[in-house]
């Protein structure tokens, strides 16, 4: 009876002193879980106003030049009257178009002023009610009539929009905005350049309209 014991307990004190793998990995699994819901993030809340105001324009038209540029760019646009205006006087290298307050969504850029005189004839050609493809052909022509200054090879365009078209005053950013960037390369075409002339990747350089006066190198932006 005494030996029965004493094998009894002996058996016990093995199965105690057994590897507890499962319950161990159920203990860790239930510590990440519950640090996960300690520092998952709160949602921060989003303080965003109409953009209502020439100012609105103006701080958000701004968004789409380079950071360190923005202090001195000129801006140009509708105001919030419908006319086409200098909005703020600038400085340096850029000019800034302000998003159209009358379309919806938000579509703001800003350029090289050496590209001015091209971006310019564009906006007189569509007050005249010329469609795109007149204002391409025509703009063509003038480009290799040597008529349009074309500005300086490797100018940059930078486009900043989106789909909703209310911003944050404290950052001035655009609710989901996002940026495309351009750069202006006369005539080139994909074998002067190495490009390909489609997306081959998000974020990839790619040459459009090749081989014309607005062959241009377009980075699209990644979609999250």
């Amino acid at each position: 009876m005494k030996l029965h014991f004493v094998v009894l307990l002996l058996f016990t004190l093995l199965i105690s002193c057994s590897p507890t793998s499962n319950t161990e990995e159920n203990f860790i699994s239930v510590a990440v879980e519950a640090d996960d819901s300690a520092t998952e993030p709160v949602p921060e809340e989003k303080n965003t106003v109409a953009i209502d105001s020439d100012e609105a324009l103006i701080a958000t038209a701004l968004m789409a030049a380079p950071e360190a540029s923005r202090a001195d760019c000129k801006v140009i646009g509708y105001n919030m009257a419908g006319e086409f205006v200098t909005l703020r006087e600038g400085t340096n290298e850029f000019i800034c178009l302000a998003d159209d307050p009358k379309k919806e969504g938000f579509s703001a850029a800003c350029y090289h002023k050496s590209l001015d005189p091209f971006m310019t004839r564009g906006r007189e050609l569509k007050a005249e009610g010329k469609n795109h493809n007149e204002v391409f052909d025509i703009r063509e022509k003038e480009a290799k009539a040597g008529t349009l200054d074309m500005g300086k090879t490797g100018a940059t365009l930078h486009i900043y929009y989106g789909k909703e078209s209310t911003y944050d005053p404290e950052t001035n950013l655009v609710d989901g905005a996002k940026y495309r960037y351009v750069v202006y390369m006369p005539f080139a075409t994909a074998a002067s350049t190495g490009l390909p002339e489609s997306p081959i990747a998000p974020n990839h350089p790619w040459i459009m309209n090749p081989g014309t006066h607005r062959a241009h190198i377009m980075i699209s932006p990644i979609n999250e």
